[in-house]
């Protein structure tokens, strides 16, 4: 549970609001000492700065966490299948100095799939990313190659309430390249298990402006060579 940096300052009141929520939080679970202020202020933001529903989604991360991640970290040897997939990689920074991540949804067939090594697979990703110094990551979804044999409509949904619930307010934006009409199917049924907030970071691009938007997004040196920039990328490990 480090701290991150970015994100945006919070003013006076906001402080005022994150020191009621640690208050309100630690007299129910003194676990909560261990969480840093700028990831309570995450939990905040997340909840419209309202602290009695701030309060309820951290405890239920705090108590999460504590299952999940007994030690803290979770131990690759625990996702080491899913990472010889190799279905994430790691790239440069955006723009606005958010790390970058890469994921090809066309490596993961539903039939071999195991939801517990799954989902212990997001939760190993999400902190890589949030190790990486920054209070927000971008993530280029690619779907080229995209089809039946790949579509998991309960591990895409597994993955975004993970994202939601226990890493709020870390993602920046979702670009959805290369994306194939059957997939827009699959789509729909994962949609209603999405809140607002969540959604609205899913961009999905078309590919006459994809060029067009991965170098608005990136520089030259830090977009992927597999996209025309001179970033070379690393899978996740």
């Amino acid at each position: 549970m480090a701290s991150s940096i970015g994100g945006g300052d919070a003013g006076e009141g906001e402080w005022l609001k994150i020191a009621e929520l640690r208050a309100m939080a630690e007299a129910q679970d003194p676990h909560v000492k261990e969480v840093d202020s700028l990831t309570l202020r995450r939990f905040l933001r997340a909840r419209g700065h309202v602290v009695g529903k701030a309060s309820a989604m951290l405890l239920k991360f705090v108590a999460w966490r504590r299952e999940a991640v007994p030690g803290g970290v979770m131990p690759a040897e625990l996702v080491r299948t899913e990472l010889s997939h190799e279905m994430t990689y790691m790239a440069g920074t955006d723009r606005a100095g958010r790390p970058v991540m890469l994921a090809f949804p066309a490596k993961h067939f539903s039939a071999t799939r195991d939801m517990a090594g799954f989902k212990r697979y997001i939760v190993y990703l999400f902190d890589a990313m949030c190790a990486r110094g920054q209070e927000k990551f971008l993530c280029v979804v690619d779907l080229k190659g995209w089809g039946y044999a790949n579509c998991d409509v309960r591990a895409y949904i597994a993955a975004i309430e993970i994202l939601q619930s226990y890493y709020p307010e870390r993602l920046g934006k979702a670009l959805m390249i290369h994306v194939p009409y059957l997939f827009m199917k699959a789509w729909k049924l994962v949609q209603p298990f999405i809140d607002a907030n969540t959604r609205d970071k899913f961009v999905f691009v078309d590919d006459k402006s994809l060029e067009e938007t991965l170098r608005r997004e990136m520089e030259d040196g830090q977009l992927p060579e597999m996209y025309g920039g001179k970033m070379p990328i690393v899978p996740l490990a």
